[in-house]
């Protein structure tokens, strides 16, 4: 193999598809996906992966320090692209705690480990920080997040997030790390797990279940499919300045009430409905404490440097996610009752 790398929560909804992409496209490479198999953390996104002879799965945890050595050290990698962190908003508020351990604590281990191994020679090794653009906080109604936008996390999630990008300068700086840092925005599309705005929405449409909209719902994001994002750090990852951080957005803003409307009528179209069905079960509830207005990315910067743009305009990418969710309803069964977790002990006990 001319490369080994780790993707650390290659099994949640972003990681999954940027373990498919590089195991697909660099059979040469040998792919350690690393991933604790928490509730987000599904190896049935990767069913088709595992006679794969270049994919290793390992399960394990990246706060667990003496975990992430023995990995570093049993594999030799040559990059890491880290993906593994808690990230819902909702559940950091709840328990803030969890995602200090996760995100601040886990990504130190890992940049440790790196070092240490990477100390005598580091010609060609990369550590690759995936991270989000909540870390810049909140924009008014206009302008646009760039890589230059000063820091101003919201949420302690934002803030874990943040946290951990100065970690990775800050080696970079001090220890002379290899590394690049990528910020996205909202991404959707396939396998994601049913917290998030799409599939949770879709899945209450199909049960006829209330639509739950925070506030006013005139929160706005920018929206990336997940493909193109797997896409975005391939080439970040192989094409990518040292030391550089690269935003990566779908050019594509919407309010949450206006995206859920838009939902709500394709899922019309595609379930046989009659018009306006879907937008009844739309219901506005208290809106969470330290709410972001506005996120929106440029993302010039990817597509000056290292030619990348999405490949998809919004709708397409919509009805894509819609119909791959109504044709895998099995597949998001198992994920509301629990069962998708039975899978890993079925598979590797």
């Amino acid at each position: 193999m001319s490369k080994t790398l780790l993707i650390t929560g290659g099994a949640g909804f972003i990681g999954s598809h940027v373990i498919r992409l590089f195991v697909n496209k660099y059979p040469d490479y040998k792919i350690v996906n690393l991933d604790k198999l928490t509730y987000a953390g599904n190896l049935e996104n990767l069913k088709d992966l595992e006679n794969k002879e270049n994919y290793i799965f390992e399960k394990g945890d990246i706060v667990d320090e003496d975990c992430v050595n023995e990995l570093f050290a049993k594999y030799d990698f040559d990059g890491v692209i880290h993906l593994a962190a808690e990230s819902h908003v909702d559940r950091s508020i709840k328990n803030p705690m969890e995602f200090i351990m996760t995100n601040v604590v886990g990504t130190v281990n890992l940049l440790n480990a790196a070092k240490n191994l990477w100390k005598e020679n580091i010609d060609g090794n990369l550590f690759y920080h995936v991270s989000t653009d909540e870390v810049y906080g909140s924009l008014g109604d206009t302008g646009l997040f760039s890589e230059n936008t000063s820091y101003d996390p919201q949420s302690p999630y934002a803030s874990s997030k943040a946290s951990s990008d100065h970690f990775v300068r800050a080696y970079g700086n001090t220890y002379g790390m290899p590394y690049v840092i990528s910020n996205c925005s909202n991404n959707y599309g396939p396998n994601q797990f049913p917290e998030k705005l799409l599939p949770l929405f879709i899945n209450n449409i199909r049960n006829r279940k209330s639509l739950p909209v925070y506030g006013d719902g005139k929160f706005t994001r920018d929206w990336l499919y997940v493909v193109d994002h797997a896409i975005a750090i391939d080439k970040i990852y192989h094409e990518g300045r040292n030391g550089e951080t690269y935003n990566i957005g779908g050019f594509n803003e919407w309010r949450n009430i206006d995206l859920i409307k838009i939902l709500c009528k394709q899922m019309d179209i595609a379930l046989g409905n009659e018009t306006g069905t879907s937008e009844r079960l739309i219901t506005y509830v208290k809106d969470r404490p330290g709410h972001d207005k506005r996120y929106a990315i440029d993302a010039n910067k990817l597509k000056n440097e290292l030619g990348w743009e999405p490949s998809l305009q919004f709708n397409e990418g919509l009805v894509k996610t819609i119909t791959w969710y109504l044709a895998n309803e099995k597949w998001l069964e198992n994920i509301v009752s629990g069962d998708y977790q039975k899978y890993y002990e079925q598979q590797y006990s």
